[in-house]
């Protein structure tokens, strides 16, 4: 199962209250901010899984013995609305190196669409730890295309998946498809999807609430 982060009743809560309120979520930069915060916390919750080694740092008094992450993650996300998150993610992972990846539904006169993947620019990440994000995990199709596309790269060792706002149907389906060292964290998971795959009662368009209508 994916690990929650409002399962447990924290300040997080009300970031993820504001992303959906539609009195709250026009504000474009309360927004984004809200989404960046969903990602400082993920990162730290992430951070708590890595491997640590002892290091000593040399004050202006003497020597301090600190635990230390013994490597950095890969930051990779979907633009455009993954930008936000992943900002969130950089601002705690500051020395990350970093990936991104265009990926956007093509919509047929019927209502079915394809996944296009257009543009993907990512570091080696053969047998480092990855960070994927996306703030609408919904039907969970454009994820799993990234991350074969990252594939490309090199084989990570492991892969934290991060999301705002995930469907049950997309968290099943990346569970599906990807493999067993695949980690989910969510803001919040929600039950429905429409027909038009948006995620219900979700937060609507995140790209468009961040950055604007799109045509």
């Amino acid at each position: 199962m994916p690990h929650i982060l409002c399962k447990q009743n924290s300040i997080v809560n009300h970031f993820i209250a504001e992303l959906r309120n539609v009195d709250v979520q026009n504000d474009r930069m309360r927004f984004r901010r809200n989404l960046e915060r969903i990602g400082e916390i993920a990162a730290f919750e992430i951070s708590k899984t890595f491997d640590y080694i002892q290091t000593e740092v040399t004050t202006p008094l003497g020597i301090a013995t600190v635990s230390l992450m013994a490597e950095q993650p890969i930051l990779a996300t979907i633009l455009r609305a993954g930008l936000p998150l992943h900002n969130g993610l950089l601002n705690y992972f500051d020395q990350a190196d970093n990936g991104f990846i265009s990926a956007y539904r093509r919509h047929r006169k019927d209502g079915t669409f394809d996944i296009h993947l257009e543009y993907v620019a990512a570091p080696p990440i053969d047998n480092r730890i990855l960070i994927l994000c996306d703030p609408m995990l919904a039907t969970g199709q454009s994820l799993v295309l990234t991350y074969k596309a990252l594939l490309l790269s090199g084989k990570p060792k492991h892969t934290h998946i991060v999301a705002g706002i995930a469907s049950v149907q997309g968290v099943n389906h990346v569970k599906a498809h990807l493999p067993e060292n695949v980690t989910i964290w969510c803001g919040d998971v929600d039950e429905e999807l429409t027909s038009k795959s948006y995620i219900v009662p979700g937060l609507g368009d995140a790209g468009d609430l961040a950055y604007g209508n799109k045509r």
